[in-house]
């Protein structure tokens, strides 16, 4: 949702013509990354409102190491999470989170969504988002599952108590 520089504040940075910046912001509005307003200007679309991650995996995930690479390092992001989790104080959250388990059933995203929010580190959470992107994309949904709620109480539990092992075996 940001607002883009104009064309020349792009020309001007870049030391290229306005031709090009022109051809450039084209080609990134045909692709959905980009919209035009008339009259307020350009700015950026959110990620998940364009094909980008499919385009993207389509040349990226050409390789099965580089899918095998992707879900692992989406497992080593959310267990930075959990240890990160076990580190701070999130008590009452946690237990709200019990609540809601405990309430209706929660896909494995929504759930890993809340856990990774919970750390209070952006970076991670936006990094994490856009791999779990990728890891929805070549998994075919795996991430809408809907797990078992006691699986998932176990690992709030273990974060409660905070319990290293437990939470490690129970994730």
């Amino acid at each position: 949702g940001d607002k883009m520089p104009s064309e020349g504040e792009f020309a001007e940075k870049l030391k290229v013509g306005r031709s090009s910046v022109r051809e450039a912001l084209r080609a990134l509005e045909l692709l959905g990354m980009i919209e035009t307003r008339r009259g307020e200007g350009t700015f950026l679309k959110d990620f998940r409102e364009h094909s980008l991650i499919e385009l993207l995996g389509t040349f990226i995930l050409e390789d099965s190491k580089a899918v095998g690479d992707i879900i692992e390092m989406n497992s080593l992001l959310e267990h930075n999470a959990l240890q990160l989790i076990l580190k701070g104080d999130q008590e009452r959250e946690l237990k709200l989170l019990a609540a809601k388990l405990n309430t209706n059933s929660v896909t494995r995203y929504e759930f890993m969504k809340e856990l990774v929010l919970l750390t209070n580190n952006y970076l991670l959470f936006r990094i994490w988002s856009v791999l779990n992107e990728y890891v929805t994309f070549v998994c075919e949904n795996d991430q809408e599952k809907v797990y078992p709620n006691s699986n998932l109480e176990m690992l709030v539990t273990a974060l409660l108590k905070k319990e290293h092992k437990e939470v490690l075996a129970a994730y």
